[in-house]
């Protein structure tokens, strides 16, 4: 039996998450339950209460797989990672699942693959550790899959065998039967220019920047009317949440933070453009469906934001606020380079890979091992 046989036997490992990860393991779990595969998913408890991986079919293994460095934590999890041996391929998603499954297939023949979906954007012990975390992936993945040019040098540089891209696509944004008006009256912005960041508040997100640009703007401090109106939304929730609120109100910033939200397709489309000032991006589920609803990009040229953007938007280095200020004032005051940027954007949302082409890749990529074993 191949991996491209109906009722061969896939495993996923996955840390906690509760965002693009879980979800690009759910559709590739459903998938491939659909073409009749024997699917088994392991990870913390609250990722299954998260994205219901056995209601598509596949049986979840609970595995204590946190985010951060817990020795006793760790050895559990390896040895709770060992039911997964004799499986045709494991699948895991994320540095440190891919660690664990690593250590846990020590002495067998079960192939595995590892999906590195971020990049280590911190220094000290935390950067050492995510080194240590490297070389483990380096050393024991049949296949390192990257969603950044960047990632798979550095992963080459380690001695990983073989690297490939990784195709991570968005999911399909539900349809809505708001209109824009409707929209923008709930939010309280009839009369003005939204740029929108759609990010969980933390570190790596580059928050600060987005601040920093906003401080710009507003009554008396930007040029043209337009830009004096200009208001920033902020969709998404984290750790930094109340340190960005603090600093909105103590310098009255045109900025609202709207927690985290459903209806991301309603936001996009009254949005002027997509502001990412992220430090580091692999391939940002935000960038993907801001491109798919037609909405100008304006981001930092990091990591694999760059070749997923294309002409389709206004790049800058990380962390150049007065560049990123310049790139919206001009946005905002060009109507006609706005609607250039929004048909780039629409048509290179077109041209993204889907659900089906991320299928058939993972099949190749599991196809390949079985062939070398």
């Amino acid at each position: 039996m191949t991996v491209a046989d109906s009722g061969s036997r896939l495993a996923f490992v996955l840390g906690t998450s509760a965002g693009g990860v879980g979800r690009h393991v759910a559709m590739l779990a459903d998938g491939l339950v659909r073409r009749g595969h024997q699917v088994v998913v392991a990870g913390p408890p609250d990722t299954e209460e998260v994205f219901g991986f056995g209601r598509l079919g596949a049986r979840f293994l609970p595995v204590p797989i946190a985010d951060r460095p817990r020795p006793l934590n760790d050895l559990r999890a390896v040895r709770a990672l060992r039911a997964l041996r004799g499986a045709h391929a494991v699948h895991a998603h994320g540095l440190r699942a891919g660690a664990l499954a690593g250590l846990a297939l020590l002495g067998t023949r079960t192939g595995l693959v590892v999906t590195l979906h971020n990049a280590a954007t911190a220094g000290g012990a935390i950067g050492a550790v995510h080194g240590v975390l490297e070389r483990i992936v380096a050393r024991r993945a049949d296949r390192v899959l990257v969603v950044s040019p960047d990632l798979g040098e550095r992963m080459a540089a380690l001695g990983a065998g073989r690297v490939e891209a990784a195709v991570v696509p968005a999911p399909a944004l539900p349809p809505s039967g708001r209109g824009a008006q409707e929209v923008r009256a709930e939010l309280g912005t009839q009369d003005r220019p939204v740029l929108l960041t759609i990010a969980r508040l933390a570190q790596q997100k580059g928050l600060e920047t987005l601040l920093d640009v906003a401080a710009g703007f507003g009554s008396g401090r930007a040029s043209g009317e337009s830009a004096t109106r200009a208001v920033f939304l902020v969709a998404g929730d984290g750790p930094l949440r109340g340190r960005l609120q603090e600093r909105i109100d103590r310098e009255d910033l045109p900025v609202r933070l709207l927690g985290e939200r459903g209806d991301v397709g309603d936001l996009l489309g009254v949005a002027r453009a997509l502001l990412v000032p992220s430090r580091w991006e692999g391939q940002p589920l935000s960038v993907q469906e801001a491109l798919r609803a037609g909405t100008p990009v304006i981001a930092t040229a990091v990591g694999g934001v760059p070749s997923m953007v294309g002409e389709a938007g206004l790049l800058v280095p990380y962390g150049d606020v007065a560049a990123m200020r310049e790139a919206v004032e001009r946005v905002l005051a060009d109507d006609d380079l706005a609607g250039a940027l929004a048909e780039a954007a629409a048509r290179r949302g077109g041209e993204l890979p889907g659900p089906q082409q991320a299928l058939e890749a993972v099949l190749a990529v599991y196809g390949g091992i079985s062939r070398v074993r």
